[in-house]
C-alpha cells in the first residue's frame, strides 16, 4: 500500500479513538467517503466523448464548467474540491469560489491559474478544442453528456469515480430513483393530460421525448404533444402546436418576466389553446428544470403537482 494511502488510514484510525470508538458521533457515512478515498488508486475512465483520461489519484481541485455538474458533485459532497465554477452556478455552498466565465467560452488563462487536476466539461464535439489546450497545460478535461436521465446517472457515478466518492455517489443515485419511483406510483392509474413544455414561446421550442425533461414529463403522468419528433430540443411550428391542441402549457419562469398566463393570452396562436383558455398554464422554475443533475428528483415532483394538482393540498402558486 502507497505510504500516503497508509498515512490517511491511520489519522483516520487515531481520530475514530480520539472520539470514543464505537461510540464515536463519526458517522458511518462520513468514515465510509475517508476510507474511499485513503485507499482509493490510480483512475482511468473513458469520458462520453470516448476518451479516455488517467489520473494518479482522485482529483483534489476541480473546475466545473457544467452547473448540472457542479450540483452533482456538491451532492456526493465534493464541493470542498471545486476551486472554479462558471458564473452561471447559483449554489451558495460556492459563492465564494471563482468564476472562470461561462461553460462554453470560459478563460484558459483562469483555468490554468487555479491548477486543477481536472475539468469537467460539455460532451459536445465543440469541447475539442478547450481540451487539446488544456492537455498542453497538463490538465485532463472529462466531458459529459447531460441529455437524458440515463446521462445524470451516469454522470453521477463518474464523478463519484473520479473523486474517490463512489459510495455516496451510489447513494445520491439510490436516493433519486426512490423518489422518482415514488412520483412514478402516485400517478398510476390517473387520466393522462396533454402537455407542452415551452422552453421558448417564440419561435416556438419544446423538449423532445429523449431528453430529460421529457422524460420527467412521462414520469409524472403527462404526455407530451411531440413525442414523436427525433430532436431533442426542436423548433415547432405555431400552426402545429394549434393543430396538436395541449391540454396544459407548462412554462419555465426565468425567461418569462411577465404573468405566465397573460403573457401567453396576447399571444396570436398560443390565446387559441384550449389550455390558456382554460387557464391550464403553469410556471415552473427554470433555474430548477433546466439543470440535469440530482435536482431531477425535485422536478419530477414539481411537474407532478403542475400535471396532476389535485395530487398536492393546494396547486401551483406560479400560473
Amino acid at each position: 500500500m502507497p505510504s500516503r494511502s497508509r498515512a490517511l488510514l491511520c489519522a483516520l484510525s487515531l481520530l475514530l479513538i480520539a472520539c470514543g470508538g464505537p461510540g464515536a458521533r463519526t458517522t458511518a457515512d462520513t468514515v465510509r467517503v475517508a476510507t474511499e478515498a485513503a485507499t482509493a488508486g490510480p483512475i482511468d475512465l473513458t469520458d462520453d466523448l470516448g476518451a479516455t483520461i488517467h489520473l494518479t489519484r482522485p482529483a483534489k481541485r476541480i473546475v466545473s464548467l457544467i452547473p448540472s455538474a457542479t450540483e452533482s458533485l456538491i451532492a456526493i459532497g465534493a464541493a470542498p474540491l471545486l476551486v472554479g465554477r462558471t458564473r452561471y452556478d447559483t449554489a451558495s455552498a460556492i459563492a465564494s469560489i471563482p468564476s472562470v466565465g461561462g461553460g462554453i467560452d470560459p478563460s484558459l488563462e483562469a483555468i490554468v491559474q487555479l491548477e486543477p487536476d481536472l475539468v469537467v466539461g460539455w460532451g459536445t464535439d465543440a469541447r475539442a478544442g478547450l481540451r487539446a489546450r488544456l492537455a498542453s497545460a497538463g490538465i485532463p478535461m472529462f466531458s459529459l453528456a447531460t441529455e437524458d436521465t440515463s446521462d445524470i446517472f451516469r454522470g453521477i457515478r463518474n464523478l463519484g469515480r473520479l473523486t474517490g466518492r463512489d459510495s455516496a455517489a451510489g447513494d445520491v443515485a439510490r436516493s433519486i430513483r426512490a423518489t422518482l419511483d415514488s412520483v412514478r406510483q402516485s400517478v398510476a392509474g390517473k387520466p393522462t393530460p396533454r402537455v407542452m413544455y415551452v422552453v421558448f414561446a417564440d419561435p416556438p421550442m419544446t423538449a423532445g421525448p429523449r431528453t430529460f425533461i421529457g422524460q420527467l414529463i412521462g414520469l409524472a403522468g403527462g404526455k407530451s404533444i411531440f413525442d414523436d419528433v427525433s430532436a431533442n430540443w426542436p423548433n415547432v411550428a405555431m400552426e402545429e402546436i394549434v393543430r396538436r391542441d395541449p391540454d396544459l402549457l407548462i412554462v419555465p419562469v426565468g425567461e418569462f418576466k411577465q404573468n405566465t398566463l397573460e403573457r401567453f393570452r396576447g399571444l396570436a396562436g398560443w390565446r387559441s389553446l384550449r389550455a390558456v383558455r382554460d387557464r391550464r398554464v403553469v410556471a415552473v422554475s427554470a433555474d430548477l428544470l433546466s439543470r440535469p443533475s440530482p435536482s431531477i428528483a425535485q422536478s419530477a415532483k414539481v411537474l407532478r403537482d403542475a400535471i396532476h394538482p389535485d395530487l398536492v393540498s393546494a396547486a401551483p402558486g406560479a400560473r
